[in-house]
């Protein structure tokens, strides 16, 4: 089982602990380790968030695939800048699945001196999901720890989840998805070579290498900010195959308006504010550049009023 070697012990203080995937880290998350950190210092404890690397469901639901909001390392860092204190990354595998609910507190408590467990309603743990909030409850009786049960967080009368984001996402519905996440849905890659057709045309891109497991919004066009280094910059980018030009593969790529410099093996960031329209193929190349003229103002006028507001 990796989370043996995963899990590092004996922490300086006793801890409070959350565990989940806490995908996408949204606002429900963001909530809940503020309860948990709260209550953690209150009661001179250490806030500590458990997350699964890889979603549980790919390793007990054979055949189930997900495509993520967030990769492991980037919800790492947004877990710890929502507030807790230990973040402790691990792998569900299929030992760590067959683990009981009272295997499982067992672990926590001896490598993380868990004094206490913060949870959402619907949170359960162990084998076949046995360890529910009212279980863990009695066994916190028995085992000397508290659990605290948070409601959910709700937005438009809708409980706010990770499953609920993935499909905003899918469906190109970013303005609602950054609404729920508590910032812009973003995704991260470095910066490869393409087929210079952006160049040709008067539009230089930067042409993104993103994890496979990553979710991808729809194809089209999206008002996006791009962060490179330390700078950030309005930038008109696109998903898709290039019908235009009967292209095959799917790209991802952004041009960055006003900008000159090489980024070229560089990491970025490509938050998306809002989307402009769907892909589509025109008649021309003349016909192309008129539209990417006219997406590149919208993408302005878009960029400005959120950066006003933000």
């Amino acid at each position: 089982m990796k989370a043996d070697q995963e899990l590092i012990p004996f922490p300086p203080k006793e801890t409070l602990v959350a565990v989940g995937v806490f995908d996408g880290v949204h606002l429900g998350h963001s909530g809940l380790i503020k309860h948990l950190t709260t209550l953690a210092h209150s009661n001179d404890m250490l806030s500590c968030i458990v997350t699964f690397s890889n979603h549980p469901r790919t390793v007990v639901t054979p055949g189930f695939e997900v495509k993520y909001i967030t990769d492991p390392k980037h919800r790492v860092d947004l877990l710890k800048d929502a507030g807790a204190d230990l973040v402790m990354p691990i792998t569900f595998d299929h030992d760590l699945s067959l683990l009981s609910a009272d295997q499982f507190v067992d672990l926590l408590q001896d490598r993380l001196r868990m004094k206490g467990m913060v949870m959402g309603q619907d949170f359960a743990m162990g084998h076949n999901r046995e360890g529910d909030a009212e279980t863990l409850k009695t066994m916190g009786l028995a085992k000397g720890f508290s659990v605290n049960v948070i409601d959910a967080a709700c937005h438009n009368g809708e409980n706010i989840s990770s499953t609920l984001i993935r499909k905003l996402i899918a469906d190109g519905m970013l303005t609602k998805a950054r609404d729920v996440l508590g910032r812009p849905f973003s995704i991260g890659g470095r910066v490869v070579s393409g087929d210079s057709q952006g160049k040709t045309l008067g539009f230089p891109t930067a042409n993104l290498d993103v994890n496979t497991h990553l979710l991808i919004p729809p194809d089209g066009i999206y008002a996006t900010l791009v962060r490179a280094g330390n700078k950030q910059y309005y930038a008109a980018s696109y998903i898709g195959t290039k019908p235009t030009f009967n292209g095959s593969k799917h790209v991802i790529e952004t041009f960055l308006i006003d900008f000159n410099e090489d980024i070229y093996g560089s990491f970025i960031t490509i938050d998306f504010i809002e989307r402009i329209r769907e892909d589509q193929s025109f008649y021309s190349s003349t016909e192309l550049i008129e539209q990417m003229k006219i997406d590149v103002e919208y993408t302005l006028d878009i960029l400005k009023l959120y950066t006003q507001k933000n």
